[in-house]
């Protein structure tokens, strides 16, 4: 009996599925896939975009390519609401598609604080797509003057960020900028000390200012604002505030978790509603609280795959296992990365290049679908 498909995303979670949509197609399904642009950029190489390490090309996806060449139909756009009881997802232009499976990769944002004045040169980290444009504006910064560059927020995406924004001012020859993190009160908290100390000795030796002890109140144009008084001067602001899951399920009166993620049981189907799966940022998975950290979204392709197909077919699902303790790499630009896995922490040049080689094997998989 042929149904009905629909994917939310074609982010790192829905990759084996989107690698194999001709089989579900072949069975006499139909499959739609919503997404914001017809490619998906891969967030763990943005950094290395930014700072030039990268071209845009290198680390992304041609989603909707791969979708149609399998006899799919890919919809432009993002998906605003679901209704589970009518099984129709609405988006933002009013077109209603409806579904009797559906699998949610919508990603997350980051929350913003109040913003006043020109956006012009004031760049959240995500999505991707920003540090493209990002670049080009910090680029003829640099040929003008050594702009005051901030990036708000304590976390490793401000670690990325201002690391690479050191290596682009350095690689195009023009003035360096005078960097500062906005990192709350204190920076990388919740990480180890042998991790913290190995990040802000490599940023502290590039000359970069880890300002702590007040989280920011709002920004400006010029500005940015903290809660305890201080205001710190900027020609160039990125936002990097962690990441938040995406609204639309709260916004469907669908069961989240905490922190507004899809509740999702052990087989990655929402806890109310047996149709609709969903994996990577935009759930919480109410067995054990996951990190929001790309790892999952990978480990979990072909459970949610196989669960999607089985679903579609009447078969039983298989449980996700989240696994143990991942490895973590940052990006810190010049070609310095930190690694930690369970108690082997270090960092410089050979961190760099295995993530590097992690990264670029990962794209070269599945960019070989295309």
């Amino acid at each position: 009996m042929q149904k009905r498909l629909v994917l939310i995303g074609g982010g790192h979670a829905h990759m084996v599925t989107l690698a194999n949509l001709g089989k579900i197609i072949e069975k006499g399904h139909t499959v739609t896939v919503i997404g914001p642009s017809a490619h998906h950029y891969y967030s763990g190489m943005g950094p290395g975009m930014l700072s030039g390490t990268y071209r845009p090309e290198q680390i992304r996806f041609a989603t909707r390519h791969v979708v149609e060449m399998q006899g799919g139909t890919f919809l432009p756009g993002k998906a605003a609401t679901i209704d589970p009881e009518k099984r129709v997802v609405t988006l933002e232009n009013g077109e209603v598609v409806p579904y009797d499976v559906l699998s949610c990769n919508a990603g997350s944002h980051v929350p913003q604080p109040t913003i006043d004045g020109n956006l012009e040169d004031i760049f959240s980290v995500k999505p991707i797509e920003h540090l493209m444009q990002a670049k080009s504006r910090l680029v003829d910064h640099f040929s003008r003057h050594a702009p005051k560059v901030v990036i708000v927020g304590g976390g490793p995406s401000s670690a990325e960020v201002a690391g690479n924004v050191w290596q682009l001012a350095t690689t195009t020859g023009r003035q360096m900028p005078r960097i500062t993190i906005c990192a709350g009160k204190v920076f990388m908290s919740r990480f180890p000390i042998p991790i913290r100390r190995r990040i802000t000795g490599t940023l502290s030796r590039r000359r970069i200012t880890i300002h702590e002890g007040g989280y920011v109140k709002s920004v400006s144009s010029s500005t940015v604002n903290l809660d305890n008084g201080d205001t710190l001067p900027a020609d160039f602001i990125f936002l990097a505030l962690g990441v938040k899951p995406s609204v639309i399920f709260a916004d469907s009166g669908i069961a989240t978790g905490p922190d507004g993620g899809l509740r999702v049981n052990r087989f990655l189907q929402s806890t109310q509603y047996p149709d609709i799966f969903g994996g990577g940022d935009c759930i919480f998975f109410q067995d054990r609280p996951l990190d929001k950290v790309g790892v999952y979204a990978v480990r979990q392709n072909p459970v949610l795959y196989h669960n999607i197909v089985a679903r579609l077919d009447g078969n039983d699902p298989m449980p996700f296992d989240p696994g143990g303790d991942y490895l973590l790499i940052f990006n810190l630009g010049g070609g310095i990365g930190v690694l930690k896995k369970r108690r082997l922490v270090f960092g410089g040049r050979p961190a760099f290049i295995i993530k590097d080689y992690i990264d670029r094997k990962f794209m070269k998989k599945f960019q070989a679908i295309e």
